[in-house]
């Protein structure tokens, strides 16, 4: 079995949550959110970011960590475990550009309706849920906008 790590990030913007359609050679398509693998040195946190920027061009500020999803899949060679670490961000405009190389082929911030039935991974819908609410109680207690993380 082979572990991997993973980050990536929630990003809302004035209530509309960022997602990129991937289309992988005809074997996998689909709405998913940007995350990626950590790197040698990397915070968790930096490569959230990074993820972000690279994949949707996305310029984005973690406001605070959602939690972690888990799941598996198989290689050719053996069965991957991965764990991906979640945070919620804020960007300061809708611009995105998909990453190409990555096989990202759209981007865009969508409402939390339409984004929980666009997703294809029913982990990334809890994340999204637990996020927005979060996003939520946050902006009702006037705390949107007001602290954010760099890192």
């Amino acid at each position: 079995m082979i572990e991997a790590t993973s980050c990536g990030g929630v990003v809302i913007h004035r209530g509309k949550i960022l997602t990129l359609y991937k289309s992988y050679r005809n074997r996998y398509e689909g709405w998913v959110l940007p995350k990626g693998t950590v790197e040698a040195g990397e915070t968790h946190e930096q490569t959230a970011l990074r993820e972000v920027l690279e994949e949707a061009g996305v310029r984005a500020s973690i406001v605070k960590y959602i939690g972690k999803s888990q799941y598996n899949f198989t290689v050719p060679e053996d069965v991957v475990t991965k764990e991906v670490h979640w945070y919620l961000m804020t960007a300061d405009n809708y611009h995105s550009k998909p990453q190409r190389e990555e096989f990202f082929v759209d981007s865009g911030y969508y409402k939390y309706h339409e984004i929980y039935h666009l997703l294809r991974f029913s982990n990334e819908k809890q994340i999204v849920e637990k996020a927005y609410q979060e996003y939520l109680d946050m902006r009702s207690n006037g705390l949107w906008g007001k602290q954010h993380k760099y890192y």
